[in-house]
């Protein structure tokens, strides 16, 4: 049986809509809500939306890279975009879509929408990303 991590060091949050604050984040095409579990989990998980901010440049994430981490959650609230995955190929996400990311598997974005919109969940919240070789290089 797995073992379920002690969570009574977490507090409850609530994270209204109407008060969110969008600040920018790792990706300068993007904005960042943070809703209050990397606070509220004490960094054991952080869950936020990120939203197109209409800045067009490319950055590392179009290269081959990982997220060192234990689990990662991706919901796409609107818009679509293309990833391609170690042993998976190119998949599109759309509207609705959810995709759990194995750790540390090597992926590359191809594509995005303007307006793409996703809710992101990670586990430990101060995870790193790292550019790597591609899985056929």
């Amino acid at each position: 049986m797995t073992e379920i991590k002690d969570t009574n060091h977490w507090d409850f949050v609530l994270s209204k809509a109407k008060d969110a604050q969008w600040t920018p984040g790792l990706r300068e095409i993007f904005d960042y809500r943070d809703v209050g579990v990397k606070e509220g989990t004490k960094g054991d998980f952080i869950a936020h939306v990120i939203k197109c901010n209409g800045k067009k440049m490319s950055d590392e994430v179009q290269e081959w890279h990982i997220h060192e981490c234990d689990f990662q959650l991706v919901y796409v609230i609107k818009g679509w975009a293309e990833f391609e995955f170690e042993n998976e190929g190119v998949r599109r996400l759309e509207a609705g879509d959810v995709i759990l990311q194995k750790p540390m598997i090597k992926h590359r974005e191809v594509a995005i929408s303007d307006d793409y919109e996703v809710l992101e969940i990670v586990s430990p919240a101060n995870f790193a990303t790292k550019l790597v070789e591609g899985p056929n290089e």
